[in-house]
């Protein structure tokens, strides 16, 4: 007998003498219902997905032509158009003189024929103005002037702020007396630390020798310790003014940098 899984036969002889009740044997019995049952709901799914675009432009046809059909006219008015101004037009002419202008003839020896042009006589110039042609002028016209300017400007001198640097200034910033003077001023005031650790050093300084020859931006670029940078800023904030540097003739702002020897308080 050819084996045949969807004959119900088959399905008796498979479960014979065992429980029906399991849901194997309900199963495969109900199976050949629920197989015609699927292919019917997926052929009508299929025809439903298929015919579906058909519709939808059925549907949308209809529903334009009910909207152009339910359309109003209306009406709507449009702004006038603005011109708009015409450019590169010449400029209106003039007002008319107040005073009347008389064309001024130049005298000729000619013949009487030749002449072309009335010279004006001498009565008619009175109260009138020489032009290079007849103008009518009107008393009730308004005067016209032009633009009054503000006469030659004189260039802005700008201060010259920049600070300038040893090596290239014409005539360098010094001491009053020279520099072993400055030294000197330095050694009598410059209070030196009363630590039985300091040994002496350098203190390398650098400040700005205004136009005034006051010093300012006082800097202590290196020094050994012991308050030895705080007491050299201040014998600098107490000293005399310089001489201030010049360049092309002019007081300028120069940055001077200097070391300051400093000895250990002897015993």
């Amino acid at each position: 007998m050819k084996l045949d899984l969807l004959n119900r036969q088959w399905l008796e002889i498979v479960f014979e003498g065992r429980n029906k009740n399991y849901g194997a044997y309900i199963l495969r019995k109900e199976n050949s219902k629920t197989l015609v049952r699927s292919l019917i709901i997926g052929a009508l799914l299929f025809s439903v997905a298929v015919a579906a675009p058909v519709i939808a432009d059925i549907i949308g046809n209809s529903s334009e032509e009910d909207v152009d059909l339910n359309k109003k006219i209306v009406t709507i008015k449009l702004p006038p158009k603005q011109e708009k101004p015409k450019e590169n037009l010449p400029p209106p002419p003039p007002p008319p003189p107040k005073v009347d202008q008389i064309k001024f003839v130049k005298p000729v020896v000619a013949k009487t024929e030749d002449v072309v042009e009335e010279i004006v006589k001498i009565e008619d110039l009175k109260d009138k103005k020489i032009s290079d042609k007849t103008v009518e002028g009107d008393p009730d016209a308004p005067q016209t002037l032009g633009p009054i300017g503000d006469g030659p400007k004189e260039a802005a001198v700008t201060e010259d702020n920049s600070v300038y640097n040893m090596a290239g200034i014409e005539v360098k910033p010094d001491f009053p007396g020279g520099i072993e003077k400055f030294y000197k001023f330095v050694g009598n005031k410059f209070q030196a630390p009363e630590d039985e650790e300091f040994k002496g050093g350098r203190v390398f300084v650098s400040f700005v020798v205004e136009k005034d020859g006051s010093l300012t931006d006082i800097k202590v670029l290196r020094d050994p310790g012991f308050g030895t940078a705080k007491e050299a800023i201040r014998v600098l904030n107490a000293s005399p003014r310089w001489s201030p540097g010049e360049q092309n003739g002019k007081k300028v702002r120069v940055q001077y940098s200097l070391p300051i020897n400093i000895q250990a308080p002897s015993e």
